[in-house]
């Protein structure tokens, strides 16, 4: 049986730069490669497209903190070769690297997660593992993303949008959704650039702190409750996993806490709950999958309160796959190994793109 050939993207210009290649390396030892030829392209944070080898393609591949995109002077283009389809090439020579069966976006965060490079690999014809454009850029910009749920009738925290402009006064954010409040970049994730407000004197340095990665920024009130997760995986008719929970031993989920500090969140899988609340939760996550227009995969952030609310938090249209990530423990614990998530995601990918090419594109 012939290889597919599947192209690992990522890396990228994006402050999650470094949980990208945390995730690349663990679904690189997970495809088995008497099945694909993986092809592995790092995008540096100049944004460079670069030809890797798998020997070493990471530096420090063992350590969160100092983890690093090899160098390599194979700088690579995706585009269309003679029959129409997508294939690299190399930008020095122009040769031909070979067509590419799909493509697994491993991006997190801004010129990766949020549509820029699926309407890219879209153009190109490729298929490729995740949500669309449309999915993508809504899953990341989180006021967008709330508003949508809203409409869906699905509960979410209140929240006041400030844009670089704005003079809000800490009083009138109070006003709106009470203190303490989080501050947060709306297109980010892996709570970069994230603060939590409790005092006057965290107001002004969170909302600088915020606008270093975003133009615009989220005021969300403060739900105190349990910290539950719920994978969902599909296209039309997609499935949740058991929902999982985060316990915190810190201040709250950082980047610190979710992808460095391994005592500082335990995660219970799956997560005590009655089952009445568990399914609730589930049949939640794919109403928001579906409202938010995603397919393939996400994670659906909850809060649950202690009277029984349940609040989305947030979507995440590709969510960490590090080796203590969420995402694929979920599915691990539903019966879905590890390995088998990465296949079937490659599935479902060439499923829709087969979908998609049966329509018409002209009259």
């Amino acid at each position: 049986m012939k290889k597919r050939r599947v192209a690992l993207l990522f890396g990228g210009k994006s402050a999650e730069h470094e949980v990208s290649l945390q995730s690349a390396k663990n679904v690189y030892e997970a495809l088995p490669k008497d099945k694909y030829e993986v092809v592995l392209v790092g995008i540096d944070k100049q944004g460079r497209w670069l030809l890797q080898d798998a020997s070493k393609f990471l530096l420090n591949s063992e350590n969160p903190e100092l983890i690093a995109l090899n160098s390599s002077k194979k700088n690579v283009a995706m585009v269309h070769d003679k029959s129409g389809d997508g294939a690299l090439i190399d930008v020095s020579s122009g040769k031909d690297i070979g067509e590419v069966d799909v493509v697994f976006p491993i991006l997190h965060g801004p010129l990766g997660e949020d549509g820029t490079v699926q309407g890219m690999l879209k153009l190109m014809g490729v298929p490729f593992v995740g949500a669309g454009v449309l999915g993508s850029a809504i899953g990341m910009d989180k006021d967008v993303m709330k508003r949508l749920l809203r409409e869906a009738e699905i509960p979410v925290a209140n929240f006041v949008v400030l844009r670089v402009e704005d003079k809000v006064t800490l009083e009138e954010v109070k006003e709106e959704i009470g203190i303490p409040f989080f501050v947060k970049p709306a297109n980010l994730g892996s709570s970069v650039g994230v603060s939590k407000v409790k005092q006057k004197e965290d107001y002004e340095k969170a909302i600088s702190e915020a606008f270093l990665y975003d133009t615009k920024v989220l005021c969300e009130e403060y739900i105190k409750g349990r910290e539950i997760e719920c994978s969902v995986l599909g296209n039309e008719n997609p499935i949740a996993s058991v929902p999982g929970e985060i316990v915190l031993h810190d201040e709250f989920y950082s980047y610190s806490t979710k992808y460095i500090d391994e005592n500082g969140a335990e995660l219970a899988i799956p997560a005590k709950l009655p089952k009445s609340v568990a399914k609730s939760i589930q049949e939640m996550a794919i109403l928001a999958f579906k409202a938010l227009e995603c397919s393939g995969m996400a994670r659906v952030d909850f809060f649950l309160t202690s009277g029984g609310g349940i609040f989305v938090n947030e979507i995440n249209t590709i969510p960490g796959f590090t080796r203590i990530s969420m995402y694929p423990k979920l599915w691990e614990q539903s019966g879905i190994s590890y390995s088998e998530l990465c296949e079937k995601l490659i599935e479902l990918a060439i499923e829709k793109h087969a979908g998609e090419s049966r329509l018409k594109t002209s009259r």
